[in-house]
């Protein structure tokens, strides 16, 4: 296994990674360390070439150094991702040459599940280096984030509806939800229970046929979910769905979902600021999962209470941000994205 470290400004880290003999090639992207050790999961995506790979892990890192600044933790940002189809390339040699390149980083970077792995993948991880969480046993074990995730971005949904309408009853709202894994589907449950109605989509038809039959969700093709009339659309698969393409076809009233680095580019939330479409931002939004995760890392004794605190927290956050940008009539996400940096900034004075 060789690491390769590739030159990124704006970056503290990047390394590639290889191992030919049990077909491994990935990066691990460390943004900042200034807050505290680097923080974020690991991915495995069959990426359609190593620079849109690397792309993905640069973004995914930076946006991990405003997650954990937004929740408070005292965590810096980082990623990584593994090139490969996590149902038939995925291997445990694979993820534990992994695991031995975490470990070379010396507890800089840590670690846990995000798309494409699990507790079980975590695991495999650890019996190579110490740098590992969201594993489902051990004395502070947090298991699987998603949940918390999902729970934090129906907070943010309400959060959102409130701020829109005066009111955060979802009985009789319609939210459009793209992506339907382990954060897309607990989502949808808690909508469900919430009396909202679904339309759903997903690249696995089983996941689409299973929310029909258990939430009765309408189901619509991977390139209508963007131009569906609902009341909120909730985007929780890749990056950049909104961007100059889908942003004039939206049909709602509120953008806020659990995918990460769901802004194309900057000026693409001022799009939808000039729209009228409200966004909650995604590093606020989808922060419970590091909530749940850094309980493990920060060996928190009562995880309960730590999670419902910070929870409570990012939601607070959500409509200072909300707040704010109105009054300024300005794009949310501009508004978090300084509000974070203001953040960072204090907790580096301190």
């Amino acid at each position: 296994m060789t690491l390769t470290k590739i030159a990124s400004p704006g970056h503290e880290e990047i390394y590639r990674v290889d191992d030919p003999a049990v077909g491994l090639t990935g990066f691990i992207a460390i943004h900042s360390t200034e807050a505290g050790p680097a923080a974020g999961g690991l991915r495995m995506r069959p990426y359609a070439t190593t620079d849109e790979a690397l792309e993905d892990v640069r973004r995914l890192s930076e946006g991990m150094t405003y997650k954990n600044a937004a929740a408070g933790l005292p965590l810096g940002g980082g990623k990584a991702v593994i090139i490969g189809d996590p149902t038939t390339s995925k291997t445990p040699e694979m993820l534990r040459a992994f695991g031995r390149a975490i470990d070379s980083l010396n507890g800089r970077y840590i670690t846990a599940e995000d798309m494409g792995m699990s507790p079980a993948d975590m695991a495999l991880l650890a019996d190579e280096t110490p740098y590992v969480a969201g594993l489902a046993n051990g004395e502070f074990a947090s298991g699987d984030p998603s949940p918390i995730t999902a729970r934090g971005i129906f907070n943010a949904i309400r959060t959102a509806r409130a701020h829109k309408v005066g009111s955060a009853d979802l009985q009789g709202v319609t939210v459009a939800v793209q992506g339907l894994g382990h954060v897309g589907w607990y989502l949808c449950q808690f909508l469900n229970d919430a009396g909202a109605g679904l339309i759903v989509t997903d690249v696995d038809p089983q996941r689409i046929e299973r929310a029909v039959a258990e939430f009765g969700a309408r189901p619509v093709a991977i390139n209508k979910i963007c131009t569906v009339q609902a009341d909120i659309f909730a985007p929780c698969a890749i990056g950049g769905i909104l961007n100059a393409e889908t942003i004039p076809l939206l049909q709602v009233g509120i953008v806020a979902g659990g995918a990460n680095n769901q802004l194309a580019t900057p000026e693409d939330g001022q799009a939808l600021h000039e729209r009228g479409i409200l966004y909650a931002p995604d590093f606020i939004a989808n922060g419970g999962g590091i909530i749940n995760v850094a309980t493990e890392i920060l060996k928190i004794a009562d995880r309960e209470a730590y999670v419902a605190k910070k929870l409570a927290a990012l939601d607070a956050t959500m409509a200072e941000v909300l707040n704010q940008a109105r009054q300024q009539d300005i794009s949310p996400d501009a508004v978090a994205v300084a509000t974070v940096r203001a953040k960072m900034a204090q907790a580096a004075a301190a």
